[in-house]
């Protein structure tokens, strides 16, 4: 396993990070994975036998069940990891227990220090965006919690440029803990944090975690043009899908994923994932499982390297659209006009 600082820290990370939203799969969560503690348990094994030190969860992973899992799997092993987890989504019917403002944000940290079955977290990360609260509110409250040494590193999930710049400036002009990470999806079919995202956390120096590198297992290479869509799996089990993609396009990406992968000896899943870690900015990449055949497949992404020239042979693949002002700049480069 290859290690790299989490952002601008001294904390070192595994290149691939463990999450663990197939844990528990209540309500919502069954169409992602419905493994129970013994799954579990050799799951988060085989993660620290292959050398990852870098586990991601969240609060609503079936309603707290993923965090309570995680924390048992982990067990003794807890001060040897890096544990992320997240605040946002909506826990009960009670009115306040939703959002980022001051109340939600100290309740659930305190909750998910419960379920975790620890006494601090490492990186704690606003899971989106909260119009409601101002900013200045929820900086200040994750700020305190890393003063009392609940929380060791912020970071935030789901992001607008626009909103995570807003947020670095009102962390610099009142003194406050700053977000380390930036937590977004990003994959071969989806690339539009490229346009503003990734130039922002590059000139910012906020390490990037991306989440559903494989698109939902569209990338994983079950899914072939021609073929029937198999049956059981994520994709199939949403009657509506959830991430947006061009089908199409992620066929023929496909294709050139499988060319490379033969040559390396690997699978399309590896390459899929590979390929995010040669891009700039990266800090690890996160994969989940629902299987030990999955897991044991992801792991071996780091045994081998995507060439440049095979990085740049996906990049023309999966292009995304130029999108104004983007183009405009383009154009304008070297005092054109």
């Amino acid at each position: 396993m290859n290690y790299r600082f989490l952002g601008t820290t001294g904390l070192k990370v595994s290149e691939l990070c463990f999450g663990n939203m197939t844990f528990g799969g209540k309500g919502g969560f069954k169409t992602i994975g419905e493994l129970g503690q013994p799954e579990a348990n050799r799951l988060v094994e085989m993660c620290l036998n292959a050398g990852i030190n870098f586990f991601d969860t969240a609060d609503i992973y079936s309603q707290g069940i993923a965090e309570e899992m995680l924390g048992k799997a982990l067990g003794n092993k807890r001060k040897e990891i890096i544990l992320a987890t997240k605040v946002r989504a909506k826990m009960s019917d009670n009115v306040n227990d939703v959002g980022l403002s001051r109340h939600h944000i100290i309740e659930g940290c305190n909750a998910s220090l419960k379920r975790l079955g620890t006494d601090y977290i490492d990186l704690y990360q606003v899971h989106s965006y909260d119009p409601k609260t101002p900013l200045e509110e929820t900086l200040r409250a994750l700020d305190d919690l890393v003063r009392v040494g609940k929380v060791r590193y912020i970071g935030c999930s789901n992001f607008a440029a626009w909103q995570l710049m807003k947020a670095l400036a009102i962390s610099e002009k009142l003194g406050l803990e700053r977000f380390i990470t930036l937590q977004p999806y990003y994959s071969l079919v989806a690339r539009e944090l490229e346009l503003e995202l990734v130039p922002l956390c590059l000139d910012q120096e906020v390490g990037i975690i991306p989440w559903s590198p494989l698109a939902g297992g569209f990338l994983s290479g079950k899914y072939r043009r021609g073929n029937p869509l198999p049956s059981n799996t994520r994709i199939t089990d949403m009657q509506h899908r959830f991430l947006q993609f061009d089908d199409e396009k992620a066929y023929t990406i496909i294709d050139g994923l499988e060319i490379i992968a033969k040559a390396h000896n690997a699978s399309i899943a590896q390459a899929a994932i590979n390929y995010l870690l040669r891009k700039p900015g990266i800090s690890s990449v996160i994969i989940g499982a629902r299987t030990p055949e999955q897991l044991a497949d992801n792991l071996k992404t780091t045994d081998w390297i995507m060439t440049p020239e095979e990085v740049t042979r996906l990049d023309k693949l999966s292009e995304p659209p130029r999108l104004y002002p983007y183009w405009m700049l383009d154009w304008t480069k070297g005092d054109r006009v």
